[in-house]
């Protein structure tokens, strides 16, 4: 058996050193694969339901921990603003009650038969507003995407094994004499950080990145987020067919509507993807719930 285990780590180690001998991809023709496969999550979750769970961690002044709060969600995506239905179920270990839950169904269910019924009145069809909203979706992401590659100063960095897939790892940093054409593109502006993505598929597999300069939200009146910020994001295989979010992580402070800063720790996991049909409406009047 000792033998055994010498040889495994013996080719182990001799395999680990190929890999780490084999030369990187050519830059370019990399950032090529990477553009061709890069969206946002958005549209890919439109087509997934999942549970989401948001632990908040607030501190004081002096760094101790002043408040947890825990909250997980069954979410419902629509591509249409206010109708993806974050179905809260557990709050702070607690489930919620029939009532409670009823009460946000009910209140879902006005907002769809409301849509519906605008959608009547337009003499829309909903397969129709539907894809001509998803087409609308990927042309704006088009542009951010495509901004993304010119604003950033990106440089290969290595090779890593991310569970079990072999992952390219990038830095990236604003071109300092770089003029952003859009709000989003002036928040990228101060964003840097690390990137992993699959060396054969060009997936992103995790995101990893730090605020080198403050943003403000309505000339910090409204909020604020300081320098040094950082935040991470994980996606897995689910399925064995696409790559979807696992997990982010947030850690800064800010500060919202001139209140003092809070020192606010978030992280959100993901689970339970489940298929869904875009073109079929969510209705929970019929429901019995737990």
């Amino acid at each position: 058996m000792r033998v055994f285990v010498l040889a495994f780590l013996f080719l182990q180690n001799g395999g680990a050193q190929q890999e780490a001998a084999k030369p990187l991809p050519e830059l370019g023709l990399f950032l090529q694969g990477i553009r061709a496969h890069l969206r946002s999550d958005r549209l890919l979750l439109s087509r997934y339901t999942y549970t989401q769970k948001q632990t908040e961690h607030q501190f004081d002044k002096k760094g101790s921990l002043k408040k947890t709060i825990v909250r997980v969600y069954e979410v419902y995506p629509s591509l249409e603003a206010g109708l993806t239905y974050m179905r809260l179920i557990s709050r702070d270990g607690k489930p919620l009650s029939s009532a409670e839950l009823e009460k946000q169904d009910r209140a879902h269910d006005k907002r769809v038969r409301e849509h519906a019924r605008k959608l009547e009145r337009e003499g829309t069809d909903e397969k129709t507003r539907r894809l001509a909203k998803e087409a609308e979706e990927r042309r704006k992401e088009d542009k951010d995407i495509d901004e993304l590659f010119q604003l950033y100063q990106v440089s290969l960095v290595g090779r890593e094994n991310f569970d079990g897939h072999s992952a390219i790892q990038l830095t990236f940093q604003p071109r300092r004499d770089y003029k952003p054409k859009t709000a989003g593109a002036k928040i990228m502006m101060k964003v840097a950080g690390k990137a992993w993505f699959g060396e054969e598929d060009h997936e992103l597999l995790r995101l990893q990145f730090e605020l080198v300069d403050t943003i403000s939200i309505g000339l910090g009146m409204l909020a604020r987020l300081n320098k040094g910020a950082t935040a991470t994001f994980q996606r897995r295989r689910v399925n064995n067919e696409i790559w979807l979010p696992a997990e982010a992580r947030f850690a800064g402070t800010a500060r919202i509507l001139l209140l003092k800063g809070l020192r606010i720790e978030s992280i959100s996991e993901f689970s339970d993807y489940k298929k869904f049909s875009v073109s079929s409406t969510v209705t929970f009047s019929d429901r019995k719930n737990p």
